[in-house]
């Protein structure tokens, strides 16, 4: 994920501190690139500082447009919100993994991907039927059919968040081991109990591989499991040993 590629299009705001929030939440995910379809003159500089606090940055460098495609003209795809679903809204909506996922290929990882918009509409209206028109797809955030409406900076900062983690990838600390190299660790889990006597070992490959590969193994992990269950195969072996052979 390239988050450079990553341009947030606001539709006709109305509150000026939302757009400050808006550019505290794009900054917290390392997402700089702003369009405003709207005019500066619209919204309130003062307000739009206080609630943008140290990311006044993004404010001024955001960009004004007369319309949704003409801000996302130089984009590869424009994803708009919205909680209706219907004929004219898109259809199938995109969950925001599925979008994250989507503009991780488009954005890539270096200086060969393309650009990729979030577009969210009015904090009154949303996008409007027309406005979604303009867009080349749909993602929607799950919300409580109680209170289904989000404010519009916290909208934008659950799509940049999703946006954000797809930057995490292999930073987790370890890369899980795949199937291949997992049968290696039932295999030793398999073994070591057969040498203790354990009898059903179809069984019990089969109840490991279940598992462990649910539970995403790292290489350390699988090793130390490996060592552990050869370790105690190890010293029941002496154990029944001495048993049959006690010391004089």
């Amino acid at each position: 994920m390239n988050l450079d590629n990553i341009v947030i299009i606001l539709a006709r705001p109305e509150e000026s501190r939302n757009v400050g929030a808006v550019c505290r939440g794009m900054a917290n995910s390392g997402i700089h690139t702003l369009r405003i379809v709207g005019s500066r003159d619209s919204l309130d500089d003062e307000k739009v500082r206080v609630l943008a606090i140290h990311a006044a940055g993004i404010w001024e460098n955001a960009q004004f447009f007369s319309s949704i495609t003409e801000a996302a003209a130089d984009c590869v795809c424009a994803a708009g919100t919205t909680r209706r679903r219907g004929r004219k809204r898109k259809g199938k909506l995109l969950m925001p993994e599925e979008f994250a996922e989507l503009a991780g290929r488009i954005t890539g990882s270096g200086n060969d991907g393309g650009k990729v918009a979030a577009v969210f509409g009015n904090e009154r209206t949303g996008l409007t039927d027309e406005e979604l028109l303009e867009c080349t797809l749909g993602v929607t955030i799950p919300s409580s059919e109680e209170f289904a409406s989000l404010n519009l900076s916290h909208a934008v900062q659950i799509i940049c968040y999703h946006l954000f983690r797809g930057t995490q990838a292999g930073f987790a600390g370890y890369h899980p081991i795949p199937l291949a190299r997992m049968e290696k660790t039932v295999g030793t889990i398999a073994a070591s109990l057969g040498r203790m006597g354990f009898s059903g070992t179809q069984d019990i490959t089969q109840l490991w591989s279940s598992v462990l590969s649910r539970a995403a193994l790292s290489e350390g992990e699988a090793r130390c499991i490996e060592e552990e269950f050869s370790k105690a195969a190890g010293l029941f072996g002496k154990f029944t040993k001495n048993e049959c052979h006690p010391q004089k």
